[in-house]
């Protein structure tokens, strides 16, 4: 049978019909993002909470889907406990057990049993109207009576010396770092000064715009990756690889992850060192 002009249209509308949503299922989700917090920083008017170091997932309702867009392939049992209700936090397997998150959660098909001993610590609760102080004590009643997911526990500190001390407690016990919330902040996608993360060691993301080749030892292998912040400054990462990295670096575009302490007077991250490629 022909395959007629109208047929045609109609089977290019379909495509741009699945295109569309396509585009949509990978759109990244709007977060909240956090900013450094300097040392020193005032604790009043936060809640705290202990950083997580898992992969974010954010849950829309119906789907649990990473910072990228993609969604996550998470046994069926997994999602169908959760609520109807938008959630963001991590998949966690407990402190310093990235790694491990990492690699269940990028498997084409789930493993149970390791999701089993997976949780779901969220602390935040999407798009809800009312400062976070309100947004946090709904969430805390949500997950009361369910195994689903847990709230992340939301402090008040009393002084920067407290908050300090709770560091300390938290990175020598194997954790990340602490986050700071402003308890009257409103939610609001994007990066801002309401959200804020304490770490030893600061972190911040960038993309790949360039490689620029080794000498030396490594001669014919990349030397380091030109990078570009989320302020437009570029600068060299040329530490923190393997050998497999070096042969075989990010591509331009990809978003890595950084290690540095402090900036320079010019800005610049001081002693930046490459940590991860953004997978997710």
């Amino acid at each position: 049978m022909p395959f007629s002009r109208r047929d045609f249209l109609a089977a290019a509308l379909a495509c741009v019909g699945l295109s569309a949503r396509v585009a949509a299922a990978v759109s990244p989700p709007a977060v909240m993002l956090a900013r450094e917090a300097r040392q020193g920083l005032d604790p009043a008017g936060f809640l705290v909470s202990e950083k997580l170091d898992g992969v974010r997932a954010v849950w829309d309702g119906r789907r649990l889907r990473f910072r990228s867009g993609r969604e996550v392939v998470a046994p069926p049992g997994f999602v169908a406990r959760l609520p109807p209700v938008p959630l963001d936090g991590e998949l966690w397997l407990g402190r310093g057990a990235f790694d491990a998150v990492s690699g269940l959660v990028r498997r084409e098909s789930p493993d149970d049993a390791g999701w089993r001993a997976l949780r779901y610590g969220v602390f935040d609760l999407p798009g809800v109207p009312g400062p976070f102080a309100e947004r946090a004590r709904r969430l805390a009643e949500l997950a009361r009576g369910t195994n689903a997911f847990f709230a992340v526990e939301q402090r008040s500190v009393a002084s920067a010396s407290a908050l300090n001390v709770w560091l300390d407690e938290v990175v020598t016990g194997g954790g990340e770092g602490l986050v700071l919330h402003r308890a009257d902040a409103l939610w609001l996608p994007g990066r801002s000064d309401a959200l804020l993360k304490l770490k030893p060691q600061q972190d911040a993301e960038a993309v790949v715009v360039g490689h620029v080749g080794g000498q030396g030892r490594l001669e014919g292998r990349m030397g380091a990756l030109r990078v570009r912040a989320d302020d437009g400054t570029e600068f060299l990462l040329g530490t923190g690889f393997s050998d497999a990295e070096r042969a075989a670096p990010p591509p331009v575009g990809t978003v890595v992850s950084y290690r540095y302490r402090g900036r320079t007077a010019g800005g610049l991250p001081r002693f930046a060192s490459f940590l991860r490629v953004r997978e997710f």
